[in-house]
């Protein structure tokens, strides 16, 4: 047996190591994979293989050398999870280690060494000493920019392999060995060796700490290296399997940033880029500034302050869009977005002298603009060009005070009280509903920015906090000239700013608060009344609809019982009343809109509105029937349509609230029991749909509702004027068993289920009722074995009646289920 095993080793190495046309790369892998098995499997041993391998191994004979070497290396790479002895790693690691000076099998030899250096030491690892041959042998032999891309990528795997498995062994070689690497590294194109490269830089940095001379005398050398590939752009051939550009360039970033050493080589390389017309390099420069500045701890920085600020003011002013947007921080343009991203952390790393930040207040183009924007009489009157200034000044204003309270007292001080003096005179002009737009831009930018400083949870402020008190003092003035623009003017994006001003004054959470509670409900009142009133305006009503939201939400999320309590009052009841009341001006559709829209702000709205809907649901239902109305029918509609598309999913995603989708089925099923004219209403097939649409939710919301919906169909079938009911009420029963979460609530319930689609598949009043009774049993069939197979008796008898039926399409669905459920016998448990 031993010696046929061993035959047929020979066999496989021979096939392996052939290098004539008569063996083809298939029969070779094959071999190669059996012996890999033969291994594997404790059928030969690893010496007897290499003992049969010997002459492959070591003959003068380049070509049938450098296959024999890779035999080994390939199998040692199979075999990384087999426990190999200490001794014969010993041994293989140097044999592969000495190979390395042997050209003509190298790549047997990379492969060979990096198959034992990636080993754990669970299954037999190499040892340092061994580490240290290996690296020792590669210093002296290989010039890797002189190899093939595959064996290059080999060197720079085990150079990484060797600073990440054995530190220790590497650390002391120092200036020999930071040498190797950049001598290896230089002038690499390939973009999967890249990849490598990069990386080895990175964690190169790492082994060697910022005082190591060995790394200091090669930084600028190593970073020159790395500049050179800034920013990563690709000139070859695409190919499956080439790495994404994005990839390398964050690979390329983390080098950059790897150690303070390369500060004083790439912020200059990358202000440079920086004012490249190409918008891609802009780009990255500004995301690697970024990056580099939270990692770098020179003065470098410090000392770019100025050539930093300029570079950023040009790029935000050449590159920001010329729409204003009352959104800021956002501006849809990378440029600007990473531009203000690198801003905001300049100032937020600023020193006690703010260096950074007084540039951007004594800049002379920010004050400039700030100083013109009184020339400006309406928002139609301001140039193209100066909308993007404008837009520009106010990004960089709101980041900048953004950035922390410091910066922000500081941009109050600096600007703010002029800002709120521009206001003041255009409100007391001819027409004060049109404030110069630049002094309003500007202003809700600033609020938006303190606004994002306090956290919902902060109940207090501290009183050297500028900013705070200056608020505090402009309030009564701001919100007055919100109110106005608002409510008087005849252009959207005043109105806009105006909605935009009042939302951030009523969202500040406690002691932050700027304006008094009756102010605040006086804001509310204000936002109800445009609600109601400018409903024409759909652009001005969804801001103002959005405002309450977002003001009712950071109530919730700070816990503020007062404002919470006012906004009850004001909001919540006096939407409630919209659908009572017999004002029919503002379309009903908005009625239920704003009310539900706002009750998912809270669950204790909701619950209000959860009442009033049913109230409504009740009456527009009763006047359709007593007088069909058809204005009644389509209020009906829209409300079971916000219940089952709106409310109920909201209350699947509430905790403890199965009561009210339970208490809304019962309430349709009790409109549908004691009203005799509903089921003659009910074939209006619209209103129909719609209310079964909302049963479906309701039972999908609770699992309690499905013995509620079985009862029902027993009893409406009984009458045959309730057959439309029934077929909907079907219906609503099979899309539930499509359902995952459905199908496990038709699980709990199987036998009523059952036992009820059963007495259905004979329903004489309307065939659909039959075939879709036939229909869910056949779904019922796929059920989980143990808890429908003791039903499979019932089921079929009531099938081999529904054969007889005179209608064939009941007849072929009786076949199809028939022989879904006498295949279950077949499945098992």
């Amino acid at each position: 047996m031993a010696d046929s095993i061993t035959i047929t080793c020979v066999k496989h190495i021979e096939t392996y190591v052939d290098s004539s046309s008569s063996k083809s790369p298939s029969q070779q892998d094959a071999s190669l994979d059996a012996l890999a098995k033969l291994l594997m499997n404790d059928m030969i041993t690893l010496e007897l293989l290499v003992r049969e391998m010997e002459m492959y191994l070591t003959t003068t004979d380049n070509i049938t050398r450098a296959r024999g070497i890779l035999l080994l290396a390939e199998l040692l790479t199979r075999i990384s999870s087999k426990t190999l002895e200490n001794n014969t790693i010993h041994s293989l690691i140097g044999f592969f280690a000495d190979r390395l000076s042997d050209w003509r099998a190298l790549r047997g030899a990379l492969v060979g060494c990096l198959a034992l250096m990636r080993r754990i030491s669970g299954t037999g690892a190499i040892s340092g000493s061994d580490a240290n041959a290996v690296a020792q042998s590669f210093m002296q032999n290989i010039q890797v920019q002189s190899l093939g891309q595959h064996d290059r990528k080999l060197c720079f795997e085990i150079l990484e392999c060797l600073i990440d498995s054995y530190p220790d062994t590497v650390l002391p070689m120092e200036d020999e060995f930071v040498y190797v690497i950049c001598e290896a590294i230089d002038d690499e194109k390939d973009p999967q060796c890249l990849l490598i490269t990069f990386h080895l830089v990175e964690i190169l940095a790492k082994l060697y700490p910022e005082s190591s001379s060995s790394l200091a005398s090669y930084a600028e050398d190593l970073f020159n290296i790395l500049g050179s590939y800034f920013p990563i752009h690709f000139t070859h051939p695409k190919c499956d399997d080439d790495v994404k550009r994005e990839e390398l360039s964050r690979a390329l970033m983390l080098a950059f940033a790897s150690t303070p050493l390369f500060e004083p080589f790439s912020i200059p390389l990358l202000l440079e880029k920086l004012s490249s017309s190409l918008p891609s390099a802009k780009i990255e420069s500004l995301k690697y500034l970024s990056y580099c500045m939270d990692k770098y701890r020179g003065n470098t920085i410090q000392e770019q302050h100025e050539a930093l600020w300029s570079s950023l003011k040009d790029a935000i002013l050449t590159s920001a869009p010329s729409s204003l947007t009352l959104d800021p921080g956002y501006q849809d343009n990378k440029v600007v977005d990473e531009a203000l991203i690198l801003l905001q952390k300049l100032i937020q790393q600023d020193n006690d002298s703010f260096s950074f930040l007084k540039l951007i207040l004594k800049d002379v183009d920010i004050n400039m603009t700030l100083k013109n924007l009184s020339n400006y009489n309406s928002y139609d009157d301001i140039t193209v060009t100066d909308k993007q200034r404008l837009n520009a000044v106010g990004q960089i204003l709101y980041v900048s005070a953004a950035a922390s309270n410091a910066s922000c007292n500081a941009i109050f001080q600096s600007f703010f009280s002029e800002l709120v003096n521009g206001l003041r005179s255009m409100m007391q002009e001819k027409d004060p509903a049109r404030p110069k737009f630049g002094y309003l831009y500007i202003c809700v930018d600033l609020l938006t920015a303190c606004r994002t400083l306090v956290k919902p949870t902060e109940v207090t402020y501290d009183d050297n906090e500028t900013w705070c008190t200056m608020l505090h003092s402009f309030c009564t003035l701001l919100t007055s000239t919100f109110v106005k623009t608002m409510k008087e003017s005849t252009h959207n994006i005043y109105t806009h700013s105006g909605v935009r001003g009042l939302q951030i004054l009523a969202s500040f959470p406690g002691n932050f608060f700027p304006v008094s509670k009756s102010t605040f409900e006086d804001i509310l009142v204000e936002f109800i009344s445009i609600i109601i009133i400018k409903f024409n305006n759909a652009s001005i009503w969804r801001s103002v609809l959005n405002a309450l939201v977002e003001i009712a939400s950071l109530i919730e999320k700070s816990d503020d019982f007062e404002k919470m309590a006012s906004f009850d009052v004001v909001v919540v009841e006096r939407m409630l009343a919209l659908l009572s009341s017999d004002d029919f001006s503002m379309p009903f559709s908005l009625k239920v809109e704003a009310v539900s829209t706002i009750g998912m702000t809270n669950l204790k709205y909701m619950l209000k509105i959860v009442q009033e809907l049913d109230t409504a649901i009740s009456a527009s239902l009763q006047k359709y029937w007593l007088d069909g109305n058809s204005n009644s029918a389509e209020y009906a509609m829209l409300l079971l349509e916000c219940y089952g598309y709106k409310v109920l999913p909201w209350f699947q995603n509430t905790k403890d609230t199965d009561n009210v989708p339970m208490h809304f089925a019962l309430k349709i099923w009790d409109e549908i029991e004691d009203n005799t004219l509903f089921c003659d209403s009910l074939n209006e097939k619209k209103l129909l749909e719609t209310t079964m649409n909302g049963m479906k939710h309701a039972v999908a919301s609770s699992s309690k509702l499905i013995p509620l919906m079985v009862d029902g169909l027993a009893i409406l079938s009984e009458d045959v004027q309730n057959r439309d009911i029934v077929y909907n009420l079907l219906l609503v029963l099979s899309g539930i068993m499509t359902d995952k979460n459905g199908q496990e609530v038709i699980v709990e319930n199987v036998y009523m289920v059952i036992m009820c689609l059963n007495k259905l598949v004979f329903y004489q009043h309307m065939m659909l009722v039959r075939e879709t009774a036939i229909q869910c049993l056949t779904a019922m069939s796929d059920l989980p074995y143990a808890r429908v197979y003791r039903f499979r008796p019932e089921v079929l008898q009531a099938l081999s009646r529904a054969l007889d039926d005179p209608k064939r399409s009941v007849r072929q669905e009786a076949v199809r289920c028939q022989q879904a459920w006498a295949s279950i016998s077949s499945r098992s448990l």
